[in-house]
């Protein structure tokens, strides 16, 4: 059953990863009538599904019971004030990761921000020796030396004249590494203190979740109404949501909870394969469907790179023989 649970959580995580990318960036390249809709709405609406779909599940968890469901709402977050506060800071930090997203695929193509996104491993990894005092093998600073190779190949300047006289919807290039770049940082950071969090507790990863999507809905709206007050006051903070903007915040939502499962069920290498094929897919789509891409040799060199890196990363050397006590 565990078996089965790991690679259908596998499975999921590349259909939502890819899919996400790829409808994100359509909808932020959609040319429509009347205003686009708000990335920060879109922010906050995927933090109040995520949040509502996690307290569905501690009420399957409580057997169905709402006084035992509000009896572990009661116990675990209100009455525990400063472990709720503990989840404040990843939160934002989430939340200005959410918004930087849709700013990158604004401005970048899916394939090239699939690669380059991938550089979250090496800000997890040196926040990881920092803050949880992990130790790197040799194979993984081998991955990171490889991933920072695979990026910068990525994202050299193509100097054709065909990408010059292309008619692309991609806005600025620059401002969507920055935004990238960011949010790589801000992912590295958050997932480690995270993590720190859930070891330092035996909280249920679903409560935690909820923790972190009520102060994400808070951190959002904030975003919302300072920097986009008077467009919510114009056309409403739903402004122009449609079809493909409400898979796009549903994706969003599901992500949340496919990480939370792979984090529990599957290992290392199966999360890179998972990733590396997510990269591989959203590649091929962006070129034959969007057709907002046009692959380069440096660009398939540097996502080789990146694949191998991502691989890398998490291999084990240990024999397969040798069973770890926790």
């Amino acid at each position: 059953m565990i078996a089965r649970l790991k690679y259908v959580s596998l499975v999921v995580l590349v259909f939502q990863t890819t899919t996400l990318v790829l409808t994100m960036r359509y909808s932020r390249t959609l040319k429509e009538d009347g205003p686009r809709y708000l990335a920060s709405s879109a922010v906050v609406v995927a933090e109040v599904m995520k949040s509502t779909a996690c307290i569905l599940l501690v009420f399957k968890d409580s057997s169905y019971n709402l006084r035992a469901l509000n009896r572990v709402l009661q116990d675990e977050i209100i009455k525990k004030p400063m472990e709720t506060l503990k989840l404040a800071i990843p939160s934002g930090i989430y939340t200005l990761q959410n918004n930087l997203l849709y700013i990158a695929l604004s401005n970048l193509d899916a394939a090239t921000y699939q690669v380059t996104y991938q550089l979250k491993i090496i800000t997890t990894a040196m926040f990881s020796v920092t803050m949880l005092g992990k130790k790197l093998s040799i194979y993984q600073w081998i991955a990171l030396i490889l991933l920072m190779a695979g990026v910068a190949l990525v994202q050299w300047p193509a100097d054709t004249a065909d990408s010059e006289k292309k008619d692309s919807p991609t806005g600025s290039p620059l401002v969507g590494l920055l935004a990238v770049l960011t949010a790589c940082v801000s992912s590295g950071f958050a997932g480690v203190y995270f993590e720190k969090i859930l070891k330092e507790t035996k909280q249920s990863i679903w409560v935690r979740n909820i923790q972190l999507g009520c102060f994400g809905t808070l951190f959002g709206l904030m975003a919302v109404f300072i920097y986009e007050g008077e467009h919510v006051r114009q056309h409403g903070m739903l402004q122009g949501f449609n079809k493909i903007t409400w898979i796009v915040v549903s994706l969003q939502a599901l992500g949340g909870l496919v990480v939370a499962v792979v984090i529990k069920y599957a290992d290392n290498i199966l999360k890179g394969f998972a990733a590396s094929l997510s990269i591989i897919l959203s590649t091929v789509i962006s070129y034959l469907l969007l057709q907002d891409f046009v692959p380069t040799s440096l660009f398939f060199v540097g996502t080789v790179f990146v694949l191998v890196a991502t691989f890398l990363y998490g291999y084990d050397p240990r024999p397969k023989g040798i069973v770890m006590k926790a």
